[in-house]
Parts: structure tokens; C-alpha cells; sequence
């Protein structure tokens, strides 16, 4: 199988996992009474999991942290902001219209950061075909919010 197709599955599979981790949280954070405490305890299960994953490919890397810029920490923050908003938004919004909003974000942003190669992206310019899918999902997402109670 090659790289290309490899690296598809696994994130076909990890897009399959965000609205089930989306729905896990959210129902954990309704029944224990709280969305931040859920989202603690996915931190604290996602942390153990990558310890041990560490482990078994090696630490290789860690060494250099110090020289990393500090920018680059900033995603720590907005996993967590993800996390913190799914739980506490999923359970009073929807699962699918949480996700969809979600989708849509990432689309944008990340048809932004490949036109202007920002954080070291490969450059790939926003051309009038991706603005026209990226308007045709901004349209998906406003038909599913049609008829909501």
C-alpha cells in the first residue's frame, strides 16, 4: 500500500474518531455534572496512552524541547479549547451540529494556512475550485441547521 493511501486511512480514522471522542466526552461531562472535569479525565487517559506510546517508539526528540520557539506550544491550548468546547457543547447543540461547525473551521483554516504556508506548510494556493467547496460545506452545514427545534 502506498505512504499516500496509508496516510488517508489513518486520517480517515482519525476523523471517524472526532465525533465519537465528541460524543464519549460530552456524555461522560453530562453524567458526572461536569464538562471540564470530562475533559480532565480525556486529558489524563490521552496522556497516559501517549506515555506509553512514547515508551515503546522511543523518546527521541524530547531532548530538543528546549530550543523549540515557544509559539509552537499553542497547540496544547487549542487541543485543549477543542476539548473543553465539545464537551461543554456537544450535549446542549448536538453531536452533528457541534462536529459540523468544527469540520467547517478546519476547512478554512486549514485552506488559509496551506495558501500562505504559514508554520512551514507546504504552500498550496486557495484557487477558485477549493473556495467553491469550501462555500458549497458552509452551505452544507446551514441546510443541516434548517428545521431545528
Amino acid at each position: 500500500m502506498p505512504p499516500t493511501t496509508q496516510y488517508a486511512l489513518i486520517m480517515l480514522l482519525a476523523g471517524v474518531g472526532i465525533p465519537i471522542l465528541a460524543a464519549l466526552n460530552a456524555a461522560l461531562g453530562t453524567r458526572i455534572g461536569s464538562p471540564v472535569a470530562a475533559a480532565a479525565v480525556l486529558f489524563m487517559v490521552a496522556f497516559a496512552v501517549t506515555c506509553v506510546v512514547l515508551i515503546v517508539t522511543g523518546t527521541g526528540g524530547l531532548g530538543r524541547l528546549a530550543g523549540v520557539p515557544k509559539h509552537l506550544f499553542l497547540a496544547g491550548v487549542l487541543v485543549a479549547f477543542y476539548i473543553l468546547s465539545i464537551t461543554f457543547v456537544a450535549p446542549r447543540f448536538g453531536v452533528g451540529n457541534a462536529v459540523f461547525f468544527v469540520l467547517l473551521g478546519q476547512l478554512v483554516s486549514a485552506a488559509l494556512i496551506d495558501h500562505f504556508g504559514w508554520f512551514g506548510a507546504r504552500i498550496s494556493p486557495l484557487t477558485l475550485t477549493r473556495t467553491a467547496g469550501l462555500c458549497i460545506m458552509a452551505l452544507g452545514v446551514f441546510v443541516t441547521q434548517q428545521g431545528r427545534g
